[in-house]
């Protein structure tokens, strides 16, 4: 029997996020489908640093880099954003012509970053006809308008009708109904499905490293864990946590607005700083010098493979808006005071609004996050025991793998999610006013990476 190959392209541009989620997926395909193969294609600097199953391989694509502008360019290579992204669209184009996948999984952006996907989508099409084609997108993508914007701008819309049998959301459509906010035509809206968040399977949480035991804490003590993610921004939240430490020293310690935390009879309170690897090097070693000039109670490193078990451990997590690190913290129940990121995207100012409303966690916005008003958050958390009840649906890893093998294996049914379409007039009315070009227009011409110049 000849193994199923699919291949995953993995958009890599900002951060460990989406490099953390493909993964995720590709692992528990692998776990769960016997006589597969499956080639990650990516230009994560990160990904060497990650331990890779058996049936898994990847191609490592040249870095690109986007900054807090959101302008591309080549992270390490002397050339152009134009003649790297070239270079990336060959690599990618061959890697499917000698694998020759049974499906393509694409992560976030329909044709790639600058269309670097557009000779592959249409290869697969024209070569590989059998093949299929599914989109991931997570919960959330952007504020509505300028995802709009861009999906107009540089045909995405029309890109899914013509190249995708499905498109696969790993959220929750009562969280956040992607399609009615992105104004998804009709034609398009039929092919969404939503699985439900992505979380590591339970097996994978028991046992690993015992990181309390590493830091010598005692039953009584306190951990607060800080993680800016893939750090590159991380800079400001995690000096800002310092600031508020150094605060609360030379005003005695945890004590804020007549509550305090009393360490002799409860434990003292210990804070574990993962600063990302993506941080530069000398911002990581002016956060090193402030947090040497407090008390010796805190750690700081930059990465770990696998940040588990360090949420685990903590009390509380003070972290960015990223969608692996917010699933996880609610996945593990934990308190957590939320400062998201708002540039280049709103996406994490606006998972963590609406987490917010639902009680799940605690969030402040740049305005507020001055050091004296987190090391407050921080403590409300630490002395708060209850938690909101939680309804999140964490089926996405298994949701996934159904609709890829259901694909491959039509006969197979698919448990568990939600058509976006189905049931939902709404979304009907929505889409049809706004799909009318796209149910009359002709089939797609083949797509051309040079209208991407900027995407």
């Amino acid at each position: 029997m000849k193994a199923t190959r699919i291949m995953v392209y993995s958009h890599d541009a900002f951060g460990l996020g989406n490099l953390r989620r493909m993964l995720a997926i590709c692992e528990h395909l692998l776990d769960s489908w016997s006589e597969l193969s499956v080639l990650l294609v990516s230009g994560s600097p990160m990904i060497h640093e990650f331990r890779l199953p058996k049936g898994l391989d990847y191609i490592k694509l040249p870095c690109l880099n986007r900054g807090l502008s959101g302008e591309l360019s080549a992270k390490y290579l002397g050339t152009s954003a134009q003649e790297t992204v070239a270079l990336r669209s060959q690599l990618i184009h061959s890697a499917a012509v000698h694998f020759k996948p049974h499906l393509l999984l694409v992560d976030k952006k329909p044709t790639g970053l600058q269309g670097e996907l557009s000779a592959t989508l249409n290869y697969m099409r024209k070569e590989l006809a059998d093949s299929k084609c599914v989109l991931l997108l997570r919960d959330i993508l952007d504020a509505p308008k300028k995802t709009i914007s861009e999906w107009r701008r540089y045909g995405y819309y029309q890109t899914i009708q013509s190249f995708y049998d499905r498109v696969l959301v790993v959220g929750m459509q009562a969280v956040f109904d992607l399609v009615q906010a992105y104004r998804l035509p009709l034609p398009v809206a039929r092919k969404v499905y939503y699985c439900g968040y992505i979380r590591k399977p339970e097996t994978l949480r028991k046992g690993g490293v015992n990181v309390r035991s590493q830091l010598g804490l005692n039953a009584a003590d306190r951990l607060v864990l800080v993680t800016p993610g893939g750090g590159e921004d991380g800079y400001s939240l995690v000096h800002t946590y310092l600031s508020g430490l150094q605060q609360l020293e030379r005003s005695g310690g945890w004590q804020m607005e007549g509550q305090q935390i009393e360490e002799q009879q409860n434990g003292l309170v210990y804070s574990l700083i993962l600063s990302g690897p993506e941080m530069p090097s000398e911002l990581s070693q002016q956060l090193q010098q402030v947090a040497d000039s407090c008390s010796s109670r805190i750690v700081l490193q930059s990465f770990t493979r696998e940040i588990l078990p360090y949420l685990q451990s903590a009390d509380t997590v003070v972290s960015m808006g990223g969608y692996n690190t917010l699933t996880e913290i609610l996945a593990l129940r934990k308190r957590a005071v939320v400062l998201p990121r708002t540039q280049p995207s709103k996406e994490q100012l606006i998972r963590a609004s609406r987490f917010a409303k639902r009680e799940w966690i605690t969030t402040l916005n740049a305005q507020q996050a001055t050091p004296a008003a987190l090391m407050q958050a921080v403590l409300n958390e630490l002395n708060h025991r209850g938690l909101a009840p939680n309804t999140v649906n964490f089926e996405g890893l298994a949701r996934v793998a159904d609709h890829l093998r259901a694909l491959i294996s039509p006969t197979r049914p698919v448990l568990g999610t939600t058509n976006s379409h189905a049931g939902d007039s709404r979304t009907t009315k929505l889409s049809s006013s706004t799909s009318s070009s796209l149910l009359s227009s002709p089939a797609s011409p083949p797509l051309s990476s040079s209208q991407y110049a900027i995407a």
